[in-house]
């Protein structure tokens, strides 16, 4: 999943998503933080790492972790500088909706996720009868998190989290994280050298983050282990299943539905604190893109992903249950869109607002500001679209007549500028 662990989301204009699951939004216990020598020189942090690790091994005996598991999975381990890197130089800009969905659901991905549906249908279907989670979705998500498990990331999982509890932004998180890759490695489920996953700590054919392994991994096999890094993706693919099973999957339903709304539509109506059944939509005469009907999916809301000039979607409730792997809007689209193409559904009929751009941290930080400024209180500038941000520009937009979607364009930057 993608960087830095899946608590970014989508705005109503632009995306962050990380290929590190949401399932890593586990509630952390926290270890006992350490002193963290200053770093001088790769030598003398190098050093310091490697006190850290010797002192770390109190906490992690603590944590019922062998001294023969503690040694074999630190051994060879060294700061690893290019975690380091990768998590300072994640960019402030984020990508628009459409150049996300271009890559997540490119022609590539759809055919080679047609390909491992015909290749594993047979397993597909019993993780399906299973656990109720429609196949194709399971696919999607394994297509966007590896590519199919071509991408699995090679970097040590120990030497990643050990350098982020170390010497990361989230400490206390990626300790807790390193506990429970211990407790992995002394069941015995992996190897040290086998247990290898992206520089965030997420790993396997669905990128699982230790403490999601712990709680959801199952063993589809029956050899004994939950094995979700070997080329076999059995296990990966039914403890995904069993995942979204778990945070409430509704068998047989749809995720949502592409849809085209109604000249003069009420914009206030869009968004997830706007709910209204199939019945209800289809009265305001909400179309689907495709087709003559939609869906009877349960009640619904409206998502505007690039306001009212994009695509237009009716979400149900397993939209939200896809959500609880990566909590994305951009995301959960993306695994929807991809599992329709896979089973064959149509392209996008909607077009994109192109000629955009998103706006930068500092940018969205000055949006919120100057709404505030002007009387539309965004109850804060954390630079992070929310609803409270959305709201203030919806009624920002009212106050100078223009379509009230919510959407933080650059243009309504440049308005109130």
């Amino acid at each position: 999943m993608h960087q830095l662990l899946r608590t970014l989301g989508v705005t109503a204009l632009m995306v962050a998503v990380s290929h590190t699951p949401a399932t890593a939004q586990a509630v952390t216990r926290s270890p006992s933080p350490m002193a963290r020598p200053p770093m001088t020189t790769s030598a003398t942090a190098d050093h310091g790492f490697q006190t850290w690790i010797d002192q770390f091994r109190a906490t992690a005996r603590r944590h019922g972790i062998s001294t023969r598991v503690y040694d074999a999975a630190f051994r060879d381990v060294h700061l690893n500088t290019e975690v380091l890197q990768r998590e300072a130089n994640q960019s402030e800009f984020v990508k628009p909706i459409w150049s996300y969905l271009d890559s997540a659901v490119s022609d590539t991905r759809v055919e080679d996720g047609r390909r491992a549906l015909r290749h594993y249908d047979g397993l597909l279907n019993r993780i399906q009868a299973k656990y109720g989670v429609d196949k194709h979705i399971v696919v999607a998500i394994w297509g966007l998190e590896s590519a199919y498990g071509t991408h699995r990331g090679k970097i040590p999982l120990i030497e990643a989290l050990a350098t982020l509890s170390y010497a990361g932004k989230r400490q206390r998180f990626f300790e807790t994280q390193l506990i429970d890759a211990l407790k992995i490695l002394q069941h015995g489920d992996v190897t040290p050298s086998e247990m290898t996953g992206s520089w965030a700590g997420a790993s396997g054919h669905t990128q699982f983050m230790p403490s999601s392994y712990l709680e959801y991994a199952v063993d589809f096999t029956g050899d004994g282990k939950r094995d979700i890094w070997s080329n076999n993706p059995a296990d990966a693919l039914a403890s995904t299943a069993a995942y979204l099973e778990r945070m409430g999957w509704t068998s047989g339903q749809p995720w949502g539905v592409e849809v085209r709304l109604p000249a003069g539509f009420n914009y206030a109506e869009t968004g997830h604190r706007v709910t209204r059944s199939v019945a209800d939509w289809a009265k305001l005469g909400v179309r689907p893109a495709h087709g003559t009907r939609l869906p009877e999916g349960g009640p619904g809301e409206i998502l505007l992903p690039a306001g009212a000039q994009g695509a237009a979607f009716l979400v149900f409730h397993n939209f939200a249950v896809i959500r609880r792997y990566n909590a994305a809007d951009a995301y959960a689209l993306a695994v929807g869109y991809l599992a329709n193409r896979i089973g064959g559904g149509p392209v996008l009929a909607a077009s994109w607002p192109r000629g955009d751009r998103t706006l930068n941290h500092h940018e969205r930080v000055e949006l919120q500001d100057r709404l505030t400024a002007a009387g539309f209180d965004t109850q804060g500038a954390d630079g992070l679209i929310g609803p409270n941000t959305i709201a203030a520009v919806r009624a920002y937009q009212r106050s100078i007549g223009a379509v009230p979607d919510g959407y933080a364009s650059y243009a309504i930057l440049k308005r109130l500028r």
